[in-house]
C-alpha cells in the first residue's frame, strides 16, 4: 500500500504552493522597486506643487488686478476673501464687479495655505500675492520657498 505523501496527487498539490522563501524574495523585490519609484517620484511632487503654487499665485493677482480696476485700491490689512469673494461694504454696488474668483478655494496654495497679498509689493510695485510654501513661514528652501506674484 502506497504512503499517502508519496501519491501524485499529493505531489502536484504542494509543488503548487508556495515556500516561505520565495514569498520573502518577492516581498523584498517589491520593496526595492517601491523604494526606487518613490525617491524618483517625491520631488516631481514637490515640483509640482510649487509650478502649481506658482499658477494659482497668477490667478489670484489677476483677480487683484481686476478689482483693483473696478474699484481702486483694497482696504488695507483686509483679507483677500473679504474684497475678492464679497462686496466691501465701502465699495458701491456698480463699481464691483464680482466675486473675482470662481470659489473660495482658489485662495488656497497647494499646501493648504491661504494667499497673502502683500500691499504695496516689495517685489511688484503695486502688490504680491505670496504663497510661504510647505512650512507656511516666510523664508525657506526647495519645498518651503516663498512664491511671490504677479
Amino acid at each position: 500500500m502506497n504512503h499517502p505523501a508519496t501519491r501524485p496527487q499529493a505531489r502536484r498539490r504542494s509543488a503548487r504552493a508556495f515556500t516561505i522563501a520565495e514569498i520573502i524574495v518577492v516581498v523584498v523585490i517589491i520593496g526595492i522597486l517601491a523604494t526606487i519609484v518613490a525617491t524618483r517620484l517625491l520631488p516631481k511632487i514637490t515640483q509640482s506643487k510649487v509650478i502649481t503654487a506658482g499658477a494659482n499665485a497668477a490667478t489670484v493677482a489677476n483677480a487683484v488686478t481686476a478689482y483693483i480696476g473696478d474699484c481702486g485700491s483694497p482696504p488695507a490689512g483686509t483679507a483677500l476673501a473679504d474684497f475678492l469673494m464679497v462686496r466691501p461694504s465701502n465699495v458701491s454696488e456698480e463699481a464691483w464687479q464680482g466675486p473675482y474668483l470662481q470659489n473660495s478655494t482658489q485662495l488656497l496654495d497647494p499646501w493648504g495655505h491661504t494667499f497673502v497679498m502683500v500691499f504695496p509689493g516689495v517685489k511688484n510695485a503695486d502688490f504680491d500675492i505670496v504663497s510661504y510654501g510647505g512650512d507656511g513661514q516666510p523664508g525657506g528652501d526647495g519645498e518651503n520657498k516663498d512664491i511671490v506674484k504677479p
